[in-house]
């Protein structure tokens, strides 16, 4: 089964930012119990979770590393004027084809 994360915000849950950081990052170690988890998409302010300085990126090179393709917006990049730390920007048309190919979507 082919599992996709959507991130779309800097944390999880709304709330304490603070206590939503840590949390996204303990879900983040814990990923590795989801079936066939395959890719993380990141827009809106998510993207900036994939640049220097995010809270969980190491987590998400771990992720990267062991085969889990990141897919951060390139228009939301731009938006906010960063630049990705781990992988290169990606687009909508390839967002949209992960998520069409998807069994199961996962959105925080």
């Amino acid at each position: 089964m082919k599992t996709v994360i959507v991130i779309n915000q800097e944390q999880m849950g709304t709330g304490d930012r603070t206590l939503g950081q840590k949390i996204l990052g303990t879900f983040l170690r814990k990923t590795g119990a989801l079936e066939g988890l395959s890719a993380i998409v990141f827009y809106n302010s998510g993207v900036k979770l994939v640049t220097s300085g995010s809270p969980v990126l190491a987590e998400l090179k771990l992720l990267h590393d062991s085969g889990v393709d990141l897919l951060p917006c390139g228009t939301c990049l731009d938006h906010f004027a960063l630049l990705p730390e781990i992988v290169p920007a990606s687009n909508m048309d390839a967002i949209v084809g992960e998520l069409a190919g998807a069994d199961k979507v996962i959105t925080l």
